[in-house]
């Protein structure tokens, strides 16, 4: 599978996974709100939380590591050879439309957040080991 029909079937998935979630987070805004929102509020906050200190971080650095392969498939390796020119050019284009989808995902990620009164949230049950 070439790299083109790859980034298609990752953004019209991702789109479809964000579309699926979007009614879901609104509709529980009325619950999110209160005080004592309960474990509805308290698994909204850990998937607000777990997106955007594990999953952007991630897939940006899968987007850069994309764009570093193609600058040295444009620049090293495509130096008299047109075709790996053309698919390194075609790596860096399609990883920086990664990172603007990226982007508009963190931003709509913290855009619900705020909106349904989740933001300087942390978690609470995390798991932790004393060192001595």
């Amino acid at each position: 599978m070439n790299i083109s029909k790859f980034m298609k079937k990752f953004f019209s998935r991702t789109i479809l996974v964000v579309a699926a979630f979007l009614p879901v987070s609104s509709a529980s805004a009325q619950i999110a709100l209160r005080p004592d929102g309960g474990p509805l509020q308290d698994l909204l906050i850990n998937i607000t939380i777990f997106i955007n200190n594990v999953v952007i971080p991630f897939i940006l650095a899968i987007g850069f590591l994309f764009f570093v392969w193609g600058m040295f498939l444009y620049f090293i390796m495509g130096g008299a050879n047109d075709e790996k020119r053309a698919a390194g050019r075609s790596y860096m284009v399609h990883s920086i439309l990664g990172f603007v989808m990226i982007i508009i995902f963190f931003g709509v990620v913290n855009l619900i957040a705020d909106s349904i009164g989740l933001n300087g949230q942390s978690i609470d049950s995390v798991p932790t080991v004393d060192v001595p």
